[in-house]
């Protein structure tokens, strides 16, 4: 059996013949491609705008700048994330404060939520920082009414969550990113992702503001619109302190093809969450799928009592399953800067526990029932 990682993308000849038409054109970047690939990302989620970026990190850190936080400005976001969620807004000179888990979904629990919050007088935090962790969709409906009641922006991060998406208490489908309940979503195609261009990130909204902002600061904070002079037709001006956090052409060629394939991938992917479910229930711990949501499953996550036992037992038959995450406050930038005595149980308890299973559309029948045999037999053994 070759080596079997816990997810890898999956590049076909059209995203090869995408990328080299693109390679062969005018524009390499900041061309059509990259406007095509935006609205077609924005039509496929359901929002009104979209903005391309390099990556997933540098659309979080534009998201807490179009939202205006400001230095010394509190955000409570999930310690079960990749650190680029709690990063963000430490780039923009703000305050991190976590809140625990649901520890049956793995979800940032609202309860938990909503007793920090009324925990602190009103106005001391400024946003939340939901995650759509291993694809499952956080119900936002329920987010955003605890944000209205104390004034607080919401950023979705979906990185895991393209195609994912809850039904409302109307019947509504919510997609991941599609901007009914979030001020902004942001998306991630990072290779394991489920949208691979290499590296680069997608920023949604249905803020015409928002959107002009985000547009803004991706190119320098240079616009050639509203312009307080104009000398001409080379003429520009930077209107505020902005970054390149651009996508290119050829990512972009690259998107488009593989998001037309998205749709087709998560169905693969629920596929092998129900080989997986139908495997271990019973047996084995995984992540709950809530009534009326459907999980885009960047990963599938179980818990062992001997995950290092199981981890290294796997490695050794060559299936290389991973960790997500180490909890973002136990991390030792976080400890070093007070976070250490954060009191997150659930949190804590999942970390000890879970392990990624291979997860990714290429996954053959094949290869799943060898993972799942050499997992039920290491546990059995283990017990």
């Amino acid at each position: 059996m070759k080596p079997i990682p816990y997810g890898r993308q999956n590049i076909e000849q059209d995203d090869i013949d995408a990328v080299v038409k693109t390679l062969a054109a005018d524009f390499l970047t900041q061309g059509p491609k990259v406007k095509e690939f935006e609205d077609k990302f924005a039509e496929y989620v359901g929002a009104k705008y979209a903005v391309a970026v390099n990556n997933a990190t540098s659309g979080l850190h534009l998201a807490v700048l179009a939202l205006g936080l400001k230095e010394g400005e509190r955000v409570i976001t999930t310690p079960i994330t990749f650190a680029a969620s709690a990063n963000c807004v430490k780039y923009a000179g703000g305050e991190v404060w976590f809140a625990d888990i649901d520890p049956k979904t793995y979800l940032l629990d609202i309860n938990s939520v909503k007793k920090l919050i009324e925990s602190k007088p009103k106005g001391f935090f400024k946003g939340i920082i939901p995650v759509d962790f291993a694809g499952l969709p956080v119900n936002l409906e329920e987010f955003k009414s605890l944000a209205d009641e104390h004034n607080l922006w919401i950023i979705e991060d979906a990185c895991h969550a393209p195609g994912g998406y809850f039904v409302d208490p109307k019947g509504l489908k919510q997609m991941c990113g599609n901007g009914n309940y979030a001020d902004i979503g942001v998306f991630s195609f990072h290779p394991v992702k489920h949208i691979a261009c290499g590296e680069g990130g997608m920023i949604t909204t249905n803020s015409e503001l928002l959107y002009k902002k985000l547009c803004s600061l991706r190119t320098h904070g240079i616009t050639k619109e509203n312009m307080t002079e104009n000398h001409g037709g080379w003429y520009y001006e930077m209107q505020e302190l902005g970054f390149n956090y651009r996508l290119t052409d050829i990512q972009s060629a690259l998107g488009i093809t593989q998001l037309a394939k998205n749709k087709e991938g998560v169905v693969r992917r629920n596929q092998i969450s129900d080989t997986y479910k139908k495997a271990f229930v019973r047996k084995i711990k995984f992540q709950m799928l809530p009534e009326n949501t459907y999980n885009a499953h960047h990963l599938f996550v179980i818990e062992v009592e001997n995950r290092k036992g199981l981890y290294d037992y796997l490695r050794m038959h060559q299936i290389f399953a991973q960790i997500h995450y180490i909890p973002v406050h136990t991390l030792p930038y976080y400890r070093e800067i007070g976070y250490n005595k954060a009191s997150l149980e659930n949190a804590e308890n999942y970390y000890s526990k879970c392990i990624s299973l291979p997860m990714y559309p290429s996954l053959t029948d094949e290869e799943q029932e060898f993972v799942i045999g050499k997992v039920l037999g290491f546990v059995v053994k283990d017990k």
